[in-house]
């Protein structure tokens, strides 16, 4: 594992604590971690899904902010955990799960799937325009190079991000002084009354889906951090990265919502007067799509260890990436704006009950102390079932109030199409889990060591 910051060593380790020795780096590294994989034309195609709803630029504006700071402030708070603890955010979740986190261990596994998948569609259809080789093949380019950065690793990931960082935001300022100065904004609602009321929650909420994703990988990049790294620090760095990048490429693609439609990447080149600028786009989307999905495929090696399938690291970084692969080819087969708007939602549905869950066990330990010892807390005699009933009843709480080309719930009908599903997922598997905590004993047994339930010399001690 790296030792100190420019390390650029293969990272083999998996789940279990990054020792003291082995912590470095500054909490502004989170700034830059979660701006640059964010900044994609997966955020700009999210934005023109708003124009697509009816919503003028300053209503659309409004619910987009609203959503992704909603859905930041989750991750940013997670993101916490990673100095404290040294710690992934799925090994994490074993505190309140324990054998019940196969779960969520396995849905986060898929997630990241359908992360390349939404991530890489933009970037393979960049790379088959520019060099003009066949739709699949510029995908399994695309597939290889992110995987190959999974499979390096932590400090490589955040290098990686730190030099995109630069890039994108250089990219992104043409881009918008182009959008602004040679495209007309559409300012107006195209819907009234309830169906507005019920396009502007669904927007936000397909904003807040966007942040929240973060939620189970939020401590997988910030777990190599000092335990004295200032928390104050670390929650604003990583609520800006997140805020900053998801906001600003919808609200591109929500002023350009018109112009861009299903062609986001030939759009985009099309708006930069095609030529050397076009190109230089096109090969810009394609670097994003690879330094995004690459933190993809490293968070989902790390939940495939977390369930107990014993493989290195970086090689479930690449059984992640193959299966992405087969993903992106369906996604691109036709209809891609109702299906990337499923597959954004349905993927993010589990998200806030699993946060519901873990921040209220994490708020019960009262973890004061600035070092948290993950495995002698592992170690104590506590039930999983509680967090994993909670966790079912968020799931299915939040069904009434789904709104998908799939399955409508009859609340989300009956509100003009709002998705309010993410609150209420999050609200009930909380509010779920802190009643069993408190009436469960061995839910609530905090602090019931095993090594308090042995006798001094015995095999278990």
């Amino acid at each position: 594992m790296p030792a100190r910051a420019g390390d650029l060593a293969i990272e083999t380790h998996g789940i279990t604590p990054v020792p003291a020795a082995n912590r470095f780096g500054r909490p502004i590294r989170l700034l830059t971690v979660f701006f640059a994989p964010n900044l994609t034309m997966t955020a700009v195609f999210s934005g023109t899904l708003g124009a697509g709803l009816g919503l003028g630029f300053g209503t659309g504006l409004v619910a987009l902010l609203a959503g992704t700071v909603l859905g930041a402030i989750p991750v940013a708070y997670l993101a916490t955990w990673g100095p404290k603890t040294g710690t992934a955010q799925l090994p994490l979740a074993r505190l309140p799960f324990r054998r019940g986190v196969v779960l969520p261990g396995l849905v986060q596994w898929l997630n990241s799937i359908a992360w390349d998948a939404l991530v890489g569609l933009f970037g393979g259809e960049a790379l088959a325009k520019l060099v003009g080789m066949p739709f699949w093949l510029a995908v399994a380019v695309v597939l290889l190079l992110q995987c190959a950065v999974g499979i390096l690793g932590y400090e490589v990931i955040h290098r990686v991000q730190a030099v995109m960082t630069a890039v994108i935001g250089v990219f992104f300022v043409v881009l918008t002084a182009k959008l602004l100065t040679g495209h007309t904004i559409a300012v107006h609602n195209t819907v009234s009354g309830g169906e507005l009321m019920g396009a502007f929650l669904l927007f936000s909420t397909i904003a807040l889906s966007l942040s929240i994703s973060w939620a189970s990988y939020a401590s997988d990049f910030s777990r190599y951090l000092p335990s004295t790294t200032s928390r104050p620090r670390a929650f604003v760095y990583t609520l800006l990265g997140l805020t900053l990048s998801f906001a600003w490429g919808e609200a591109l693609g929500l002023a350009a919502g018109q112009t861009l439609t299903d062609q986001t990447t030939a759009g985009i080149s099309t708006l930069l007067g095609g030529g050397l600028l076009g190109n230089i786009a096109l090969l810009v989307i394609a670097l994003t799509a690879v330094s995004s999905n690459a933190m993809n495929d490293y968070s989902g090696s790390l939940a495939l260890q977390t369930i107990g399938v014993r493989l290195r690291r970086p090689v479930s970084a690449v059984v992640v990436t193959v299966i992405a692969f087969g993903l992106i080819l369906w996604m691109h087969s036709g209809n891609l704006s109702s299906k990337f708007e499923d597959v954004l939602l349905v993927i993010g549905y589990w998200v806030p009950p699993f946060v519901g869950v873990v921040a209220i066990d994490w708020w019960a330990r009262r973890p004061r102390r600035r070092e948290f010892d993950v495995l002698a807390e592992v170690a104590t005699r506590q039930a999983g079932w509680p967090a994993l009933v909670a966790f079912l009843v968020g799931c299915a709480a939040a069904v009434p109030f789904m709104n998908t080309s799939v399955f409508t719930g009859p609340v989300a009908s009956a509100l003009h199409g709002a998705d309010l599903a993410y609150y209420v997922g999050l609200v009930a598997s909380a509010i779920v889990y802190a009643i069993l905590r408190k009436v469960v004993p061995s839910a609530g047994g905090w602090q019931a060591r095993v090594s308090e339930k042995v006798t001094a010399g015995s095999p278990a001690s």
